[in-house]
């Protein structure tokens, strides 16, 4: 399926985009949201892109208003010295994995079809989930599990992990760590319509990539070089990142929330991208801070 940007159109009327501004589409992915922002640029605008897996560049665009760079977006502060830009007019995060790297089954991110245990969203550097299973002890791994997946069976999927690895037979790929998940969680447990491995998946993949931290720094940077009357949006696909958008965006000086309530995706958008049916949209204005 072609990638569809998630709520692309409220994230564009967020953003006020002015035609000679500079904006950073932090998350570039398979480029659907920078192709609108430029689109709303005149021939003076900027657009500087950051993604940390080296792949996107494939759908980097040909455009001189258009910078693509290769890094995690904690890194914003230290690219845009890199390019000479002291402020912007605005950022726009898209949080979380793109459709398209749950759709590379190689990757890891996804259970569906066996592969390696990556799921790092830069396949260059750091540790993979692999490396962190096969290293850390039961109370670490389910805590992870727990703080970052929101699994109250954490305790007895982290013993089955250990337990394997310490008999010699380790989990193996991503559709063996599915089924010590399954067989861990207790049977009818209300879980909905989501797999039993699905929080699992996230917690893992929210720890090794520093997800939650890098969202603090990227957060602070976006604030501290956005100019006022600038504005920052983002768009959230689970609780944790929800709640630290939604406090920096009620409780730093130097913003104010446009709106107390998250933008959602209407039935419409949904049921062309179900993607969207967990997708949370904040936005705030930069203010002017007085010492």
């Amino acid at each position: 399926m072609p990638h569809i940007p998630v709520l692309a159109g409220p994230a564009l009327d967020a953003l006020a985009i002015r035609s000679s501004g500079t904006y950073v589409d932090a998350t570039f992915g398979a480029g659907g949201h920078s192709a609108l922002i430029l689109e709303q640029l005149g021939a003076a605008g900027r657009l500087v892109a950051l993604d940390a897996d080296p792949s996107a560049g494939a759908f980097a665009p040909v455009d001189p208003r258009f910078t693509l760079v290769h890094a995690n977006f904690r890194a914003l502060a230290e690219q845009l010295d890199a390019l000479g830009i002291a402020t912007i007019d605005g950022v726009l995060f898209d949080l979380g994995v793109s459709s398209m790297q749950f759709d590379e089954g190689e990757r890891g991110f996804s259970f569906r079809v066996a592969a390696p245990l990556d799921m790092r969203l830069d396949p260059t550097a750091g540790e993979s989930v692999a490396t962190f299973l096969a290293t850390r002890d039961e109370r670490e791994i389910a805590d992870v599990i727990y703080g970052y997946g929101e699994e109250r069976a954490s305790r007895r999927i982290a013993r089955a992990i250990v337990a394997l690895r310490e008999a010699g037979t380790p989990v193996r790929d991503t559709v063996d760590l599915a089924g010590v998940v399954a067989r861990s969680v207790q049977r009818g447990a209300d879980r909905g319509a989501i797999h039993p491995a699905t929080r699992t998946f996230q917690a893992l993949r929210i720890a090794v990539n520093d997800e939650l931290g890098a969202l603090h720094a990227g957060l602070d940077a976006a604030l501290e070089r956005t100019v006022p009357g600038g504005r920052i949006a983002a768009i959230s696909f689970h609780s944790l990142e929800d709640r630290i958008v939604k406090h920096t965006f009620r409780e730093d000086p130097r913003v104010r929330a446009l709106a107390r309530k998250p933008i959602v995706a209407g039935d419409e958008e949904v049921a062309a991208n179900p993607r969207a049916r967990s997708a949370k949209l904040r936005v705030a204005e930069r203010v002017a801070v007085t010492e």
